[in-house]
C-alpha cells in the first residue's frame, strides 16, 4: 500500500468515526435554482454538545445542489455560522479539554469537513465554540466563533 493510500483510508476512517454526532435539520433555504437535482441551499442544523450538558449550538451552512449534490459528490463551499447558548444548567460530564471536537460535518466525498471545536477560557468563565473547514492537504482560512458565559441558571 503506498503513502497516498494509506492517507485516503485513514481519512476516510476519520471521517466515518468523527460524524456518530448527528446534527437536527431545522430547515433550509434555497440559495441557487438548480434545473435537474436539488437547489443550492442553505441548512440550519442543531446539536447539543456531548460533554456540556445546558449548551446547544446552531449552525448554518452552504450545501451544494445540483446532480453532484444530490448524489453526495459536490463539495460543499467552506461557509458556515454558528451561534451556542445556553439552554439550561450547564454541567460537565467529563474533564474538558482545550480545543476538543465536540461536532464533525462530512462536507465532500472523502476529504472536506466541517469541524465544531470547544474552547474554555477560564478567567473569563465562558466557553467558546469555533467552526471551521478542514480537508486532508489543506484547510480553509474560514471560520466563525460563539461564546457561552457559564451563568447560574434558576
Amino acid at each position: 500500500m503506498n503513502y497516498l493510500s494509506l492517507i485516503f483510508f485513514v481519512s476516510l476512517f476519520s471521517l466515518v468515526s468523527l460524524n456518530s454526532l448527528k446534527a437536527e435539520e431545522i430547515g433550509s433555504v434555497d440559495t441557487a435554482f438548480k434545473l435537474l437535482g436539488a437547489n443550492h441551499k442553505i441548512v440550519i442544523e442543531a446539536f447539543d454538545d456531548p460533554i456540556v450538558e445546558g449548551v446547544a449550538c446552531h449552525l448554518s451552512r452552504a450545501k451544494t445542489g445540483g446532480i453532484k449534490g444530490s448524489l453526495g459528490l459536490a463539495e460543499d463551499k467552506s461557509d458556515a455560522s454558528i451561534a451556542c447558548r445556553q439552554v439550561g444548567p450547564i454541567t460537565f460530564k467529563k474533564k474538558l479539554k482545550q480545543g476538543e471536537r465536540v461536532f464533525t460535518k462530512k462536507t465532500s466525498l472523502i476529504f472536506k469537513s466541517m469541524q465544531v471545536v470547544r474552547f474554555y477560557d477560564s478567567k473569563r468563565n465562558t466557553l467558546i465554540y469555533l467552526v471551521y473547514s478542514d480537508r486532508v492537504i489543506e484547510g480553509s482560512p474560514k471560520n466563525a466563533i460563539s461564546s457561552v458565559p457559564i451563568l447560574p441558571w434558576k
